[in-house]
């Protein structure tokens, strides 16, 4: 008898837990198992990707007023929810004041869910399995029914600022707790002693086929320009965490000292501003290119010359794998959980964080195409879609080895 899974997600926009998720679904075995999956918006350009076999339940308007602007949901006829995420706006901000916290956006949404659930509708149906795909989880806790619940951590927890006694609660509420590598899993303990027990390391499945299909399509009009210049390429949200503010000054220095690089980065968020203020400041309008929003980032990765992680802190990139999944060769910047991503000088580079050290270590290897070369040749023998992850949902959910 097939077992029954709720995935609840937040939409469908483009990032790494999107298309994480979307590996997930594509690699389960609908034999075994029936999906369904509730977007609190059904918004995002990987909409149409999820797998025919999943049954996309009904939006509903009260969990849609946490995605939409607080006017909007006010708008909309939800005046309680909107009470609720402007009551977490404004504690997250006396309170970070207070406590000097520079991560907002991580603590907010944390308050926005404790605050909001009581007012939220329960998701009908009895299921073997919740799973919250990305924080916070105080809907899959407070507004499911499953016996086991199954929350996501897709980040570093050393590297945020999170409100203690609410995460303590909310995670205390899964039954396991689910981290993209052990790197991420060793900083949740450290934080989280008393739920080490429940957490457990899952990697990001990724679908080969589906990422190689993609990445045949042809690359649009404006997309990398093949004038001379080596294309470099960095994907993700416009935020603190991706360190795209420091682009402009890595690509200076990288010009400077003789290389003719184009660096482009797709992506957006909130960052945005901050990030074209660098490019002028720089003089980099020629050199640095901010693409947006793109459907199908895949022509990009296979086009590009080099692909370059320079974030800050994450939990496991999903854009480095699929990189590597696509035969890049690839750099990423020296944060907390660098090692767990990829095998430095063999199927990619660390360098240091630092705008100089990260643009000393990007020119050496540039200047190097040899190396370049063993990077890709390397990364065409390994196996990156993690397939095999997805054993360790059904040892939860037939406990005993029932069929």
């Amino acid at each position: 008898m097939k077992k029954k899974i709720l995935i609840l997600h937040t939409n469908m926009e483009l990032g790494g837990a999107e298309t994480s998720l979307l590996g997930l679904l594509w690699s389960l075995d609908y034999d075994r198992v029936s999906v369904d999956l509730f977007l609190y918006a059904h918004t995002g350009e990987l909409l149409p990707l999820l797998p025919d076999a999943v049954r996309l339940l009904p939006e509903q308007p009260a969990y849609r007023a946490l995605c939409d602007p607080i006017r909007t949901a006010i708008r909309q006829g939800h005046p309680v929810v909107a009470g609720a995420r402007l009551r977490a706006k404004l504690v997250t901000a006396v309170r970070n004041r207070k406590m000097h916290f520079r991560d907002y956006g991580h603590a907010l949404k944390q308050r926005t869910h404790a605050y909001a659930v009581r007012h939220l509708p329960r998701i009908g149906g009895d299921y073997d399995m919740a799973i919250s795909f990305i924080d916070p989880h105080w809907i899959m806790n407070r507004r499911t029914s499953a016996p086991v619940r199954l929350g996501w951590f897709h980040t570093d927890c050393a590297l945020i600022t999170p409100d203690n006694p609410l995460e303590e609660k909310m995670w205390s509420e899964c039954t396991h707790v689910v981290n993209v590598s052990e790197s991420c899993k060793a900083a949740f303990d450290a934080v989280h002693p008393a739920l080490t027990a429940r957490s457990f390391v899952m990697e990001n499945i990724l679908a080969k086929r589906f990422v190689e299909s993609r990445a045949e399509m042809p690359l649009p009009a404006d997309g990398m320009r093949r004038d001379g210049h080596i294309n470099l390429l960095s994907i993700g949200r416009f935020c603190e965490a991706k360190n795209f503010d420091n682009v402009p000054d890595i690509a200076r220095r990288l010009l400077a000292d003789g290389l003719p690089i184009r660096w482009y980065i797709i992506g957006y968020g909130g960052d945005e501003s901050l990030i074209r203020r660098r490019i002028a400041e720089a003089g980099m309008e020629d050199a640095v290119i901010l693409l947006g929003k793109r459907d199908n980032p895949y022509p990009y990765i296979r086009a590009c010359d080099l692909y370059v992680q320079p974030s800050r802190y994450e939990g496991k990139s999903v854009t480095v794998r699929e990189a590597q999944m696509l035969a890049r060769p690839v750099v990423i910047a020296r944060y907390a959980t660098s090692a767990s991503q990829l095998e430095d000088g063999a199927d990619g580079v660390i360098v240091p964080q630092d705008n100089a050290g990260c643009a000393a270590g990007i020119a050496a290897l540039l200047r190097d195409p040899a190396r370049m070369a063993r990077l890709c040749d390397t990364c065409r023998s390994r196996d990156y879609t993690n397939a095999a992850e997805a054993e360790k949902l059904y040892r939860l959910l037939f406990p005993d080895g029932e069929q």
